[in-house]
Parts: C-alpha cells; structure tokens; sequence
C-alpha cells in the first residue's frame, strides 16, 4: 500500500506543540491585521466604494474570520495531531483551502447584504478575495509556525538569570 504523501514515516510523529487561547486569538490578530493593511485599500478604489463603507466591511469580515480561524486552526491542528501528518507544502495547501473554503459559506451572505448585491455577485467578489488570500493564507501560516519554531526553540532564562 502506498504511503499518504501527507504522513511521515509509520515511526515518526510530528511534534505539535499546543497553542494556547491567547496564542490563537494572537496569530488570528496577526493574520487579519496584515491581510487588512495589505488588501482593504484596493478593495475599495477596485469596487469604487467609500473607505468607511469597505472599512466597515472589512472590519466584519476580519471578526468572522478571526473567530472562524481560531475555531478552525484549533481543529486542523488536532486532526494533524491525531492522523500523524506532517506540516509540509501539501497539509499547508490543504489547510488554506480548507479555511478559505468555510469562510466563503460564511462571508458570502453579509457581504451580499452590506453592499446591496446578489448572492452571486458576492460570491464572485469572493472568489476574487479567495484568490488574494489563499496564498497569503499559506505563507502567513509558514512564517508565523517557522517565527514560532524559532522562539518555542530558543533557551529560556532560568528564574536565577533574570
């Protein structure tokens, strides 16, 4: 049988160090912030709306999406954890798709209700973000785990130390 590209060899388990509330809350922070700096500003000169108006968009859209990506990175890493897999490229790519995917069934609807649009435009306007966002999904997530590996690593100060 052949082995799932996904896993590690059958001896190795990946360590996965557990992330707390706060640290969740901190990368879903993270995430949303530089995604909003990044990508609101074009956002509305492309949809010739207000700045308040995609402001407040956005800022919507960042709240679902914080709490969508605390809920859901809390459940990818426990699947992880529990099938054995690997945090390479291919888990990466299927962890990206896999948030942006549910956060299309939820963004979809109040971005339809706040712009005054259909369904299908919102979703259109949708994918167009999705494109933006998968790979900035995927990269955010490879550097915040390698900044974090780094730091998890580092020799801490002894209490005497200080």
């Amino acid at each position: 049988m052949p082995l799932n590209p996904l896993m590690p060899h059958k001896t190795a388990k990946p360590v996965v160090s557990r992330k707390s509330l706060k640290e969740r809350a901190l990368h879903a922070l993270l995430f949303e912030l530089i995604g909003v700096l990044m990508f609101a500003p074009g956002l509305a000169w492309v949809l010739g709306q207000s700045i308040g108006k995609m402001g407040a968009m956005t800022v919507m859209i960042s709240t679902v999406a914080m709490l969508w990506n605390m809920v859901f990175n809390a459940g990818f890493d426990r699947l992880r954890a529990r099938l054995g897999l690997a945090l390479n490229l291919k888990a990466r790519a299927l962890h990206a798709i896999s948030f942006e995917v549910g956060l299309v069934f939820m963004v979809v609807p109040m971005v339809a209700w706040w712009l005054s649009i259909s369904l299908l435009e919102a979703f259109v306007l949708d994918i167009g973000l999705l494109l933006l966002f998968l790979p900035y999904t995927m990269l955010f997530n490879l550097a915040y785990d390698r900044i974090r590996e780094r730091l998890l690593d580092r020799p801490q100060p002894c209490a005497a130390d200080r």
